[in-house]
């Protein structure tokens, strides 16, 4: 069999996750004796698309034999797949939902198929998260990600299905990047209502985005800032050497581990291509860091929550 090539497709370059899975691929890639090219997409969905076309179309770019992508907005590109599957090249979709996947796989003989982390089940444990970090309840000033991500809208109603009624959210938006709330939380410190906001916790719907906020408020002068930075921070991802590391020195109270896919998908594709069934959608399972029992008796023993 010739050597496949492979084209990783990820929403920028900016985000702990989105560095893991470029790291990922790279090392299944070595370990499976396969080429991969890693193109990042600014978080633009219009940029992707062309980008994704361009390795489609354009003659004068090596083909792959199939592309993996996480959609840097909300749709997971249709036509862009119809396309790449039309002229031979596979498709996988990451960390996203594709109504299209079952119809391509009957109609054309190359690899298609989604891998995702379970975003509602991610959203349900950060929701328990909370019930455990906020015994007594509380409000939580959450950071979600970009409106028309749709993983942003799974984690966040997972979420609500399983805080306590007496825990109450604040919602801001972020972009999946540590820049981008901080820049949504030094604006909202700017008004007169973050003043007379009870805060008893800051969460995030990944790792950078909180550790953005902590920032924000880490410059806020000595006084209000004593009591912002004291609150329990969370986020999602839970990458070891930034999220479970943020948990061990106490920069964060607790993350979720989201285990990376792009290596699940090389390994897919390869099978694939030596003639092995491969199933349409994969799912991965997320896993509190530390354990939810672990956060309780944690937040127990220090008194966390006590309010901004």
């Amino acid at each position: 069999m010739k050597r496949l090539n492979f084209l990783v497709s990820l929403t920028n370059n900016d985000n702990d996750y989105q560095q893991e899975q470029a790291a990922a691929a790279e090392k299944a890639a070595r370990r499976l004796g396969v080429d991969v090219t890693i193109v990042h997409a600014n978080n633009d969905a219009l940029t992707q698309s062309q980008q994704l076309l361009q390795y489609i179309q354009d003659t004068s770019v090596k083909r792959s034999d199939a592309i993996m992508f996480e959609p840097a907005g909300g749709t997971a590109f249709p036509q862009v797949a119809r396309a790449a599957v039309a002229a031979g090249t596979g498709w996988v979709v990451l960390n996203s939902e594709a109504d299209y996947l079952a119809e391509l796989r009957r109609t054309f003989k190359v690899p298609v198929f989604g891998i995702s982390s379970d975003h509602e089940e991610i959203g349900k444990i950060q929701g328990q998260q909370f019930a455990a970090l906020l015994p007594e309840g509380g409000t939580v000033l959450y950071i979600e990600g970009p409106p028309n991500s749709l993983a942003a809208k799974e984690r966040t109603r997972g979420m609500n299905k399983t805080k306590p009624a007496n825990v109450h959210v604040k919602s801001m938006r972020g972009n999946w990047t540590e820049e981008s709330a901080y820049r949504a939380v030094s604006s909202w410190l700017r008004l007169r209502t973050s003043q007379e906001s009870h805060i008893d916790l800051v969460a995030a719907q990944d790792d950078s985005m909180a550790i953005g906020a902590r920032k924000a408020f880490s410059e806020l002068p000595p006084g209000e800032r004593d009591r912002w930075m004291k609150l329990p921070f969370t986020g999602c991802d839970g990458m070891p050497k930034t999220g479970q590391a943020w948990v061990r020195n106490g920069m964060l109270a607790a993350t979720i581990f989201v285990r990376q896919n792009t290596d699940l998908a090389i390994e897919m594709l390869v099978e694939a291509f030596k003639g092995g069934a491969v199933p349409e959608r994969k799912v991965t399972e997320p896993e509190s860091i530390p354990s939810l029992t672990d956060l309780a008796k944690s937040a127990v023993k220090t008194g966390k929550g006590a309010g901004a």
